[in-house]
């Protein structure tokens, strides 16, 4: 393992996650470097659920996809291993939630296929430069997210609901976050709805179905992005029997920097 005066930023966050030290979520951590939603699933069902993320392109982007049984991440990452990488995962069985961990190397098997899908946390920097305040990272806390009425293109059992993420962005921002965020197709790209939550489905701003509520103010816009936690909502969905994804909010931090992040 790489010391810590040697490590970059991302190597650092997955360092603390390895230890057990970083308990809570990734936003705002090592600005600039590509975070992930993870997702790992038995071998059985990896074709089909690599068809449904590559069907719903916006709020399943692949990042990654390994090989069975094989822990690494060559190409997000030297040394990650997905066993420990992560600062807390869920682990589902029968499509439920069993349990949460900050480590799945015991429940590890050689059929095992890590997926891993663009992240919001992404972009999360490009605005903050651009002079537009995000105040879930203001106040250290996770980004609101909700089940949408938007429905995801079904492949096999994978389906359902668009999980989507808000951030309420002053309302003269509005466009502007558009914009900025339409560079980062790997990680959601430009926000699927803006305005009215009730629109998508979404009945109240202060009950998010993941995350944590935040207010939003008379002069400020609800702007709604699509989210990786879909790709978690679809495997519930299916109800396999096994399978692991990272608690929302609890990224991967690869070692890539995004251009325009």
């Amino acid at each position: 393992m790489l010391d810590t005066i040697s490590a970059t930023p991302a190597e650092a966050v997955r360092m603390q996650a390895r230890a057990g030290t970083l308990g809570s979520h990734t936003s705002g951590a090592a600005p600039g470097y590509v975070q992930g939603n993870v997702a790992i699933v038995p071998a059985a069902q990896a074709a089909q659920f690599e068809a449904f993320c590559r069907a719903n392109w916006q709020p399943c982007p692949l990042l990654a996809v390994s090989r069975p049984g094989d822990p690494s991440l060559p190409t997000l990452g030297r040394g990650i291993d997905i066993r420990h990488d992560l600062p807390r995962y869920r682990v589902y069985r029968d499509g439920a939630l069993s349990g949460l961990r900050t480590d799945v190397a015991d429940l590890w098997s050689g059929d095992l296929v890590t997926f891993v899908i663009g992240c919001s946390f992404t972009f999360e920097r490009a605005l903050i430069q651009a002079g537009i305040p995000l105040r879930h990272v203001q106040q250290g806390r996770n980004v609101a997210m909700y089940r949408s009425s938007i429905e995801t293109n079904a492949v096999g059992p994978f389906g359902g609901p668009m999980v989507v993420s808000m951030r309420p962005i002053p309302t003269p921002d509005a466009a502007r976050a558009r914009d900025i965020t339409a560079r980062f197709p790997d990680q959601h790209g430009a926000p699927v709805h803006i305005g009215d939550p009730a629109a998508i489905g979404i009945p109240d701003l202060a009950r998010p179905d993941y995350g944590d509520a935040v207010d939003v103010l008379p002069n400020e816009t609800p702007v709604f992005w699509a989210c990786g936690v879909t790709s978690q909502a679809a495997l519930e969905r299916a109800r396999l029997p096994f399978f692991i994804a990272h608690a929302p909010g609890c990224m991967l931090v690869t070692d890539q920097v995004h251009p325009d992040a």
